[in-house]
């Protein structure tokens, strides 16, 4: 007998609320993140324990969602019920078999992720997000001596990080307390959240102790993949195409993306050298970074603007972002600027926009006026901070976790040139500097399938990412720290561009003359986020 398709999508629906709700559980932090403050004032466990209930919850998924008949749902649950089983299994994998947990202790880092929303957010006042964050500063000594269990196979350049983190992760603690001070007269509260901060330090010196002394010197695990690792990882994520066609879309258009890139360079400073092209367009800069984040701001803007007038993209009725420095503990990471989601759940959804103060003076030409224009488009509008804010009105569950990166990067990398296309900033500075973040991309995927099938070592990785983009060394030097603890992430910027292209011309030849530009954006990404290979699916239930 077959059952209704809305008494089965009633089961698969109560289904996913118990799986939702066993997962805030197992991970507070994410509960926050998402705008579920039930759980603010926890961490989750930092030890094994807390891998192998991942491990054995993503187990529960595939097997429970496996055993659901997709025939019997609506499109949208049959969608969500196969995303479910995608996304266990690749982090399955993850943990069971590339195993990073294993490498370094991350401890810090996780401590400072779970503190940063608490603090950035303004969702109820700040002397009730000062008791959360005071809670979790209790429980991170904890916190941090379970993480060392984890330590099994310890990497060096992961643990050096770890280490990094730990040691500036107090300067974060320092400024929660300073605004703690200035704002809340609450002497209780200050009291409490002093000696809870107080503790955590004197923690984070005996775990830096413990990693400069216990752990670097028997750190010799690789973070390589390796290929065969690699490969299932690709095959994992459903990109629709194996590793050496990936690596061959990058070194294409690495190829013709310098060659663009000369040739507007002519049209810069005719009879210039490359190098003298690329000065003029890094010097074009603020003299204080203070300025420049009012740049970033005030570009941020105008790229808004444009997408409403231009008909790019429907704005959602929610719409808020904020702009600040990146905090401490994340600028040794992040060389440039980032974005946090806007939590679905917050009555007023905020994101955020973290852009890195340069941390030598030749760091400012990285803030160029043309970069920042490009940045903006990428981590706001109609990048990220569009695309996030939007699919978070989108009612699935499950697509809360499916942060499938070669549709958020690739979404976002593919705004940078039809922005251009469209007339945002349509200058030569600003194609010089779309087609240099093109040959980072490109280099990128080059450097992912290379760094992880051992076929280049970090330092060549470096030189080669400063000589192929003109990036200053620092900035390449945290750019290729993430990559060997991210295999399969760097390549889907511009892999996941070439998925999103792909898919709009496959589209746009099934419509014809009723193509409808924002249409196709917006069903994407009013349709939550996914990986591209499942967005298909989304014209399919849309009348194609």
């Amino acid at each position: 007998m077959t059952i209704p398709a809305s008494e089965a999508d009633a089961r698969f629906d109560r289904t996913v609320d118990r799986w939702f709700r066993d997962r805030l559980t197992m991970q507070p932090e994410i509960a926050t993140f998402l705008g579920i403050h039930d759980h603010d004032d926890r961490l989750s466990s930092g030890g094994r324990d807390g891998i192998d209930d991942e491990i054995a919850f993503h187990a529960r998924t595939i097997d429970e969602m496996s055993a659901i008949d997709a025939g019997e749902l609506s499109p949208d649950r049959a969608l969500d019920r196969d995303l479910a089983i995608h996304q266990s299994r690749l982090a399955h994998y993850w943990l069971t078999e590339y195993r990073p947990w294993a490498g370094s202790s991350e401890g810090a880092g996780n401590i400072g992720e779970a503190l940063l929303p608490l603090f950035t957010r303004d969702f109820a006042p700040l002397p009730a997000r000062l008791a959360s964050i005071a809670g979790r500063l209790e429980a991170a000594p904890a916190h941090l001596l379970e993480t060392r269990e984890r330590v099994v196979d310890p990497v060096r350049l992961w643990v050096e990080i770890d280490l990094e983190t730990t040691e500036q992760l107090p300067g974060f603690l320092g400024i929660i307390e300073a605004a703690a001070r200035a704002e809340v007269h609450d002497e209780a509260l200050i009291a409490r959240l002093t000696a809870a901060a107080d503790a955590t330090r004197s923690a984070l010196e005996e775990h830096a102790a413990w990693l400069r002394t216990e752990v670097l010197p028997r750190a010799e695990g690789g973070w390589a993949a390796g290929p065969e690792r690699f490969e299932e990882l690709v095959r994992l994520r459903e990109l629709e195409a194996g590793g050496d066609e990936i690596l061959a879309v990058g070194e294409e258009l690495l190829a013709s993306e310098k060659a663009a890139r000369e040739a507007i360079g002519a049209e810069i400073e005719p009879g210039a050298s490359p190098d003298e092209v690329m000065d003029l367009v890094k010097n074009d800069h603020a003299a204080t970074f203070a300025e420049s984040l009012a740049e970033y701001r005030s570009t941020m803007d105008a790229a808004r603007s444009f997408v409403r007038d231009h008909g790019i993209a429907t704005l959602p009725a929610e719409d808020h972002l904020n702009v600040i420095e990146t905090p401490t503990f994340l600028r040794h990471l992040i060389p440039f600027a980032a974005y946090y989601d806007p939590a679905r759940f917050d009555p007023v959804p905020v994101g955020t926009y973290i852009v890195t103060p340069p941390s030598s003076p030749d760091m400012m030409r990285e803030h160029n006026r043309s970069s920042i224009s490009n940045t903006s488009v990428h981590e706001a509008y109609p990048g990220h901070h569009l695309q996030l804010s939007a699919a978070i009105t989108n009612p699935s569950l499950v697509r809360l976790f499916s942060g499938a990166p070669e549709f958020t990067e690739g979404w976002a990398f593919y705004c940078e040139r039809m922005m251009k296309e469209s007339g945002f900033d349509d200058t030569p500075k600003g194609w010089y500097v779309v087609h240099t973040d093109a040959i980072w991309r490109a280099t990128r995927i080059i450097l992912d399938v290379s760094l992880h099938r051992g076929l280049i070592g970090f330092d060549e990785a470096v030189d080669r990412l400063v000589a192929e983009t003109g990036f200053e060394r620092p900035a390449a030097l945290a750019e290729v720290k993430r990559y060997t603890s991210s295999p399969t992430y760097q390549l889907s910027y511009l892999f996941g561009r070439h998925m999103i292209e792909r898919l709009k011309a496959d589209v746009e030849a099934h419509e014809g003359d009723r193509f409808d530009r924002r249409r196709f954006h917006d069903t994407l990404i009013y349709g939550g986020t996914m990986p591209v290979s499942y967005a298909r699916r989304l014209f399919e239930t849309n009348g194609r």
